[in-house]
């Protein structure tokens, strides 16, 4: 995104530097919040949108335009999110939050191949696992941006209930029931040394097409989730049960040909990326539980794998 000067005398806002310190700030909010790189894009250009429709008097008023900037994109945020829903109804299949490579690899997405702009990367931790933004998921937008803002980005209550327009005891309660279901629904972490050999033997695994060393990986009851946004070929409904998982990869691999499948850091956990001619076709993010493969997301829709290659 490119900020236009302020229109009046063509000169360059003198206070654009410290404005867009802040984007790689709103960026790593926008994601958590909505789980997509791209509607963060879209969120900060609102955002900023917002900043340089105000008259400079406007701007000089505000005490800590960086709050601002965060107080605006949350709400902003807040909107998508609750709108959400209905337009989920209309997406194909299962929807999946978007998958980032780790940001030294990230691409623009565009047919030249140029680098992305630092500040648009996402700092990558526990908070944008895959699993961790699949629980976010689940969550009411409420929930989610209460828990977000005071628990990841440490707002206070007071600051949150700003946002979501309610009270500050009624966000404390939001954030608590978000941390139930967090909690609920992880595991104790697998140190990552350990996910990384796991996530090589199914890899191994598959090329190989040995589906009894697939089970062997599989948790009994795992589960493997699909995302091609109706684009592309794929599962509509979640795979159940090691067996039925390890015979449909095997299956599926045999009839794909020309793959190249490669080990990379999925939202800073290990993971898997297909590519064909170079191309990414397909990330897969997985949840090691107990040294066992619990969960499975393959990511194909096209859409949200711009940030890993710079084919068309």
């Amino acid at each position: 995104m490119t900020i236009q000067p302020e229109p009046g005398d063509g000169r360059l806002d003198p206070g654009l530097t410290a404005i867009m310190s802040e984007r790689r700030q709103l960026i790593n909010l926008g994601y958590r919040l909505l789980g997509s790189l791209a509607d963060a894009e879209d969120v900060v250009q609102e955002t900023y949108a917002r900043w340089y429709a105000m008259s400079r008097q406007q701007q000089d008023a505000i005490d800590s335009p960086g709050a601002w900037l965060s107080k605006v994109a949350s709400r902003v945020c807040l909107n998508v999110l609750s709108s959400a829903r209905a337009r989920r109804e209309t997406y194909v299949g299962e929807w999946i939050p978007e998958p980032l490579p780790e940001p030294t690899e990230w691409i623009s997405g565009r047919s030249d191949g140029i680098t992305a702009d630092p500040a648009d990367r996402v700092t990558l931790d526990e908070s944008v696992n895959m699993a961790f933004l699949v629980v976010l998921d689940a969550m009411t937008p409420a929930e989610r941006v209460a828990f977000i803002l005071h628990d990841v980005f440490r707002y206070s209550f007071a600051e949150v209930a700003e946002i979501v327009g309610r009270t500050p005891a009624a966000c404390r309660q939001l954030a608590s029931s978000a941390r139930r279901r967090i909690r609920v629904a992880h595991a104790p972490a697998t140190p990552t040394s350990r996910q990384a050999g796991i996530v090589r033997d199914f890899k191994q695994a598959l090329e190989a097409g040995d589906i009894d060393a697939l089970i062997g990986l599989l948790d009994p009851d795992a589960t493997v989730i699909a995302d091609g946004g109706g684009l592309v070929s794929t599962a509509l409904h979640p795979i159940e049960g090691a067996e039925q998982i390890a015979r449909s990869l095997v299956r599926l691999a045999g009839r794909l040909r020309n793959l190249t499948i490669l080990e990379r850091s999925v939202n800073g956990q290990p993971g898997l990326a297909v590519q064909r001619d170079g191309v990414t076709v397909t990330v897969v993010a997985f949840q090691v539980e107990s040294d066992q493969i619990k969960h499975i997301w393959a990511v194909r829709n096209p859409n949200k794998l711009r940030s890993w290659t710079a084919g068309p």
